[in-house]
C-alpha cells in the first residue's frame, strides 16, 4: 500500500514538473496516434496483413493433412475399441499420442516461423509509422504524442487524434 502511495506521488510529481516546463514553452500540445490503425490502414500494411494471412493459410494446409489423420484414427479406435485386443487397443492409443505430439510439435514451429515473418514483414512498417509519427510531432510543435494503447490511457478528444494524418503522410512517402 505504502508503495502504491510513492509511485502515485512521484508520477503525480513528474506530470506536475512536465507541465510547468511546458508552460514556458506556451503550454502543453498534446496528441494521440493508433499505430495498429495507422499500421492497417496503410497502403504497405494492408500488403503485409495480406501476406501474413497467406502465410497462415499455408501453415494450415501443412498441418490439415495430419490433423485429418489424427481424426480418422481417433474414429476408428473409438468404432473398433471392443473388438480389438488390449494389447492392440495400446498400441492404437500410442500411435493416437504420437501423432497428437507430433501435431502439437510442428504447430509450435509453425507459429514460431510466423512471430518471425510478422516481425520482418511488419516491424519496418512500424518503425516507419513511429518516423512519421515523431516528424508530425516536431513539425507541428506537439509537446507529447501518446498511442492510444498505452497503458492508463482511458479517453482522448478526437481531435486529438492525428492517426489520419499519419496514415495520408505514410502513403505519400511510400518506400
Amino acid at each position: 500500500m505504502k508503495t502504491r502511495k510513492t509511485i502515485s506521488l512521484v508520477g503525480l510529481l513528474a506530470v506536475l514538473a512536465f507541465s510547468i516546463g511546458a508552460e514556458e514553452d506556451g503550454g502543453i500540445r498534446m496528441a494521440v496516434v493508433d499505430l495498429d490503425q495507422a499500421l492497417n490502414s496503410t497502403d504497405e500494411g494492408k500488403a503485409a496483413r495480406e501476406e501474413l494471412a497467406r502465410k497462415q493459410r499455408e501453415a494450415e494446409a501443412k498441418v490439415q493433412p495430419q490433423i485429418e489423420r489424427f481424426k480418422e484414427l481417433q474414429d476408428e479406435l473409438k468404432s473398433k475399441k471392443f473388438v480389438l485386443s488390449e494389447e492392440a487397443l495400446y498400441q492404437r492409443q500410442l500411435d493416437l499420442v504420437e501423432l497428437k505430439n507430433e501435431i502439437e510439435s510442428q504447430m509450435k514451429e509453425l507459429e514460431g516461423k510466423f512471430k518471425v515473418d510478422q516481425e520482418r514483414i511488419v516491424g519496418p512498417l512500424r518503425k516507419k509509422l513511429i518516423e512519421i509519427v515523431q516528424e508530425i510531432g516536431r513539425e507541428q510543435g506537439f509537446t507529447m504524442i501518446v498511442e492510444r494503447s498505452t497503458p492508463g490511457l482511458l479517453y482522448s478528444r478526437e481531435a486529438l487524434d492525428i492517426t489520419d494524418d499519419v496514415i495520408a503522410r505514410f502513403n505519400k512517402k511510400k518506400g
